[in-house]
């Protein structure tokens, strides 16, 4: 009995491993090709004009919507954005909350990532850090305002803005095991235009 539960034990440590490095590795994959498909699209003459004011994708691109890209040079942070805050988005990069303003827009862009994934270098980013947020209409340049860490049914965070605003939102603690108890906010002002 004690070598099958520990046979059982061994084949349930090596799938749960293989899963997540299956898991790792998709999102890897999927966040290098939906890249090279944002600045292929970028680079093609007229692909910002074909925009309109939509701020949407060109057709070739929108297999699945996509915001843009989000980085943080000095916390190391790259990653697309994807429309959506579901579990599928969130499991392959991070998502751009339906109904909030696009990047540089009037508005709050509220953008949502894993904690133990994409958003993980946030424990490390500080109040003036510069964030650049590219999306079909071009680059845009958030500085950070502050962080806060609150309670996840406090939604004051997602409310509109009459300024260009960028929030950031992460589980908290960064290294909670397990469904976290908090929420980790990053605010940042439009520092350009």
């Amino acid at each position: 009995i004690v070598r099958r539960t520990e046979l059982g034990l061994w084949l349930a440590g090596l799938s749960l491993l293989s899963y997540c490095a299956f898991v790792w590795v998709e999102a890897r994959l999927y966040q290098r090709e939906r890249a090279r498909q944002f600045d292929q699209a970028l680079g093609q003459s007229g692909a910002r004009h074909e925009l309109g004011s939509s701020g949407r994708a060109p057709a070739a691109v929108d297999q699945e919507p996509l915001t843009g890209r989000l980085e943080i040079p000095r916390i190391g942070l790259s990653v697309m954005v994807m429309d959506g805050e579901d579990t599928r988005t969130l499991q392959l990069g991070v998502g751009h909350r339906p109904g909030s303003a696009r990047p540089g827009q009037p508005g709050n862009v509220v953008i949502f990532g894993h904690r133990d994934t994409f958003f993980r270098p946030l424990r490390n980013i500080r109040r003036n850090d510069r964030i650049v947020l590219t999306g079909w209409d071009g680059a845009h340049q958030y500085l950070v305002e502050k962080t806060e860490v609150i309670d996840p049914e406090n939604t004051t965070v997602l409310r509109a803005t009459s300024q260009p605003t960028l929030t950031l939102i992460t589980c908290y603690p960064f290294q909670y095991v397990g469904p976290a108890p908090k929420r980790f906010i990053v605010r940042a002002h439009l520092a350009d235009g």
